[in-house]
């Protein structure tokens, strides 16, 4: 088994604290919420939403894919970290074993926060991701991120 890393970096004008509780903490609530038209459900199916839980995320009829389970693997909420792999669902296909995560929320000297994003891929044989996969995850996780600004911007009373 292979593996391809990749990261980047989104800059918000919203606290780490408050990001890190909307995407992490409390996305299971959240995002639902906030995406119907992608994400139906997210269920926790083991655990309890700590390092070892297994969440599914039910996707809505109209999006590409099913489902995808995460195996929650470090929730730092000290230091605003969240560690997490896609283990199962339609995205690994036959060509990923798994995909690992680690999302990073540090404070920037404007109140803000920059979101430091990690993805690797764990191919299966000699699979490679193409640079075309790898734009559209990261524009699927800015897009995410994006919308959960706007929504604490407009409502800067959650989880302040």
């Amino acid at each position: 088994m292979g593996a391809t890393t990749f990261t980047h970096d989104y800059s918000s004008p919203v606290a780490p604290s408050r990001m890190f509780k909307a995407l992490i903490t409390d996305s299971r609530t959240l995002l639902p919420k906030l995406l119907p038209q992608i994400i139906k459900e997210v269920n926790l199916i083991q655990g309890d939403g700590e390092a070892g839980s297994i969440e599914q995320v039910n996707f809505a009829e109209a999006f590409p894919f099913k489902y995808v389970k995460h195996r929650i693997d470090e929730v730092d909420k000290d230091n605003f970290v969240c560690k997490y792999t896609m283990i199962e669902g339609d995205p690994l296909e036959d060509k990923l074993e798994s995909i690992a995560y680690e999302v990073k929320f540090e404070a920037t000297s404007d109140g803000g926060c920059l979101c430091k994003m990690t993805t690797k891929y764990n191919v299966i044989g000699g699979f490679e991701v193409k640079e075309e996969e790898i734009k559209e995850g990261r524009e699927s996780s800015l897009g995410v991120c994006k919308v959960v600004e706007a929504y604490l911007l407009e409502n800067p009373q959650v989880y302040a």
